[in-house]
């Protein structure tokens, strides 16, 4: 499938808060009308994309890829959104990362050429079907984790075609991944003892570190890249055209520049693909990741909040409480609360959500603290920040791509 079919599917009743009068519609004639998300039949909850936004952040980290000389295969778990994927891939990225078999299936779907699969992968069904997909493909090419010995011989029963794998580095405490050199070894010689699996390097994900300071997280990758090393001075990657070092999510990119920055050209017997990850980056948020974002004052540059999602003030059920059509089936919630930010009222007019909080949720009301002073009303729109994208893009299948005033000029369909 192409991108471009997506604008053909017909608007109806699966996409929340779509206007009620474009049932019908295309989604490229509803974005070809440029309607106004406030006032063009939008209905309430509805969640919104900058589109400025969203250009500024996939530049960001394009340019700073580029500068320190890493590839770059974004986590495409965080938008699973095959349109955002384009406009990375045309942005110079060498692939796109999954996190399941599902995501990989989707990615294919839409032509994606490399994939990362940050996962050990031991589903038969899964495996025999990617040995049909790199059969069939011979310029599909696909990396996976391996972290066990059995991982390993399962892995090589079920496929039929060969697969490429990196030892995957954990820790103790952490999530996946070897938890020391020894075992890292075992799986090395287990892979090269397999027949249809072909060792290329080593990565894992910084980012599940018990412990994460600017410490830790430096002596881990300093960690991974001396087990590198050691794999291949005993010949481990003998088989491989490059050697792939792989890490980094969003909160520590700028770390693993700069340890990635110590590998030399001439430290290994091939060349070095050291490839970032960072997902959540592309559109940023208004909590968790505003907070531990590299650019937040350790490194030059900046990333910009996209999403905003409008609800509406749907009760003023006693002084000093109102509550908005918008819960946990709208908004993400399991690293913060979603942050008013602007009340909008009947008339246009917009100020700042000053004295309001969201203390907690059910699953289609939010319940907002008014402080002494703060002014809203029943019928007003209250735009939320919102915390972690990974759970915000997955509650919304077609997303409105906004510009600065609320025009909306493109729809971003999410497949999960």
């Amino acid at each position: 499938m192409h991108v471009e079919e997506l604008s053909e599917e017909r608007i109806d009743h699966r996409f929340k808060g779509l206007p009620p009068d474009a049932e019908g519609l295309t989604v490229g004639e509803l974005a070809a009308e440029r309607r106004s998300v406030f006032d063009g039949g939008f209905t309430t909850p509805v969640l919104t994309l900058s589109a400025p936004a969203l250009e500024h952040n996939l530049a960001q980290l394009e340019e700073y890829s580029d500068k320190h000389g890493l590839a770059f295969a974004p986590h495409g778990k965080t938008s699973m959104a095959p349109q955002l994927f384009a406009r990375q891939l045309d942005r110079g990225s060498w692939g796109i990362t999954a996190a399941t078999p599902s995501h990989v299936r989707v990615y294919r779907a839409f032509g994606v050429q490399r994939i990362f699969l940050a996962n050990e992968l031991v589903d038969a069904a899964a495996l025999r079907w990617l040995s049909g997909e790199l059969a069939a493909d011979p310029d599909f090419r696909f990396v996976a984790y391996v972290d066990s010995v059995r991982g390993v011989e399962l892995m090589d029963a079920a496929l039929t075609h060969r697969v490429d794998v990196v030892v995957e580095l954990g820790a103790p405490g952490a999530r996946t991944g070897v938890r020391d050199e020894p075992a890292a070894h075992q799986v090395a010689e287990a892979v090269a003892a397999a027949r249809h699996l072909r060792l290329v390097g080593v990565a894992g994900y910084e980012g599940e570190l018990p412990d994460k300071t600017e410490e830790t997280v430096t002596a881990w990758l300093r960690q991974l890249v001396a087990l590198a090393r050691e794999l291949d001075a005993r010949g481990r990657f003998a088989q491989a055209d490059e050697i792939v070092l792989s890490a980094g999510g969003s909160a520590w990119f700028d770390s693993v520049a700069e340890v990635f920055s110590t590998v030399a050209a001439d430290d290994f017997s091939r060349p070095v693909l050291k490839l970032l990850r960072s997902g959540a980056y592309v559109t940023h948020d208004d909590g968790h990741y505003r907070r531990i974002t590299p650019f937040h004052g350790r490194v030059e540059g900046s990333l910009r909040p996209a999403f905003r999602l409008w609800a509406q003030v749907v009760s003023q059920p006693e002084p000093g409480l109102a509550v908005v059509n918008a819960g946990k089936r709208d908004v993400p919630y399991d690293l913060d609360l979603p942050e008013p930010q602007v009340v909008r009222t009947a008339s246009g007019v917009e100020r700042a959500a000053t004295g309001m909080r969201v203390t907690r949720l059910a699953d289609q009301h939010a319940f907002v603290a008014l402080e002494e002073g703060a002014r809203v009303e029943v019928g007003d729109w209250v735009g939320l920040g919102l915390s972690h994208p990974c759970t915000t893009f997955d509650k919304w299948q077609l997303i409105p791509l906004v510009e600065q005033d609320g025009t909306v000029v493109d729809f971003v369909r999410t497949f999960f």
